[in-house]
């Protein structure tokens, strides 16, 4: 097996997502993308352990909760309508009044008026996964190609060949995951091209002070993910700029405002730097993952925007099944590249 990558492993998007693991607050109710992360986060704990037992790697992981800040009377009422929701699917969510969310969490701001508990939810050091999973694949003897970026992918008789920077390689099969670059590839035979396009995201990472926070906190502008060793990210802008990757003066003010504005112990931090990435949306905002109906032994894998690291062990479960075993999961009939053409 080969993988071929345009960077370093884990340097584009992933290197600037918090990796927060909450689908209850990131996915609609009723959608499909909720049945994907609410399975995919079912996997997490095997899929931390196996990447870590197979690389030798320790992966960073908590799941110590999300705590979502209502800051108005709105936001509780929709609190109150989400928590009875998640009830009815057995999962475990409470909505705390002004008291008890500044005894969950008591360096929020005053303003808060409540909140949404849901334990179940956690993070994972993205970067540190990813590390993790590039040296489990290089055990079990895959190469992985870096500084290789595909051109083009082209049947080569019943095989696969792909033209990448660095040569080309050639498979039974191919599965193109390149992320918001999935677009720009060329494939034989179709004219279309897959509608991913890169949507920025800026995280700042700053040194805190004093007592951590003691879970993931979320606000309607910004969320705050506190790691062991006491430094907090700050997540995330959503910016629509095309493939500018640079950080800017108003996405990180942007952000350390409302850090503090959540959190006004947040205006002591030390500022260590703010990163970059960008994320895949397909036109619909929902993962593209399938067979090419254009050509034979090409499986997508894509488009999955803020939701890549919650959805990793899934999508990998889902495209490793269809193309071993034949096994096409139901939830892909609604996923598939065909949505947007012969592609």
């Amino acid at each position: 097996m080969v993988v071929t990558e345009m960077r370093a492993a884990g340097m584009g998007a992933t290197q600037a997502s918090a990796g927060v693991l909450a689908p209850y607050i990131e996915a609609a109710e009723g959608s499909a993308l909720l049945d994907l992360t609410v399975r995919s986060l079912a996997l997490y704990d095997d899929f931390v352990c196996s990447a870590s037992a197979d690389s030798g790697i320790a992966v960073p992981y908590r799941r110590t909760g999300t705590l979502d800040v209502a800051l108005d009377e709105a936001s509780m009422s929709a609190f109150r309508a989400t928590a009875q929701r998640l009830s009815r699917r057995n999962v475990s969510a409470e909505v705390v009044d002004r008291i008890a969310v500044h005894e969950h969490e008591p360096q929020l701001a005053d303003a808060a008026l409540g909140g949404l508990l849901i334990p179940s939810h956690g993070f994972v050091s993205a970067p540190e996964l990813t590390r993790a999973l590039a040296a489990a694949a290089r055990r079990r003897g895959v190469q992985i190609i870096e500084h290789g970026a595909v051109r083009c992918i082209a049947r080569d008789g019943d095989s696969v060949s792909v033209e990448t920077e660095r040569g080309q390689v050639n498979g039974d099969t191919v599965v193109l995951a390149a992320g918001s670059w999935s677009g720009s590839i060329a494939i034989q035979g179709v004219t279309e091209r897959m509608p991913v396009r890169p949507i920025r995201g800026q995280l700042l990472h700053l040194g805190w002070n004093g007592a951590p926070l003691r879970r993931v906190t979320w606000s309607p502008h910004c969320y705050l993910v506190p790691w062991d060793d006491g430094t907090l990210l700050v997540g995330a802008t959503a910016e629509d700029v095309g493939f500018d990757e640079r950080t800017t003066a108003a996405g990180v003010s942007g952000l350390l405002e409302a850090a503090c504005a959540l959190v006004p112990a947040a205006a002591g931090a030390a500022f260590l730097g703010a990163r970059v990435g960008l994320r895949p949306a397909s036109r619909d905002e929902q993962p593209v993952i399938g067979a090419s109906r254009a050509m034979p032994n090409l499986m997508y894998a894509t488009g999955h925007y803020r939701n890549g690291i919650l959805l990793a062990p899934l999508t990998a479960k889902l495209v490793a099944d269809a193309m071993l075993d034949g096994r096409v999961d139901p939830l892909l009939t609604s996923l598939g590249p065909e949505r947007f053409g012969d592609l």
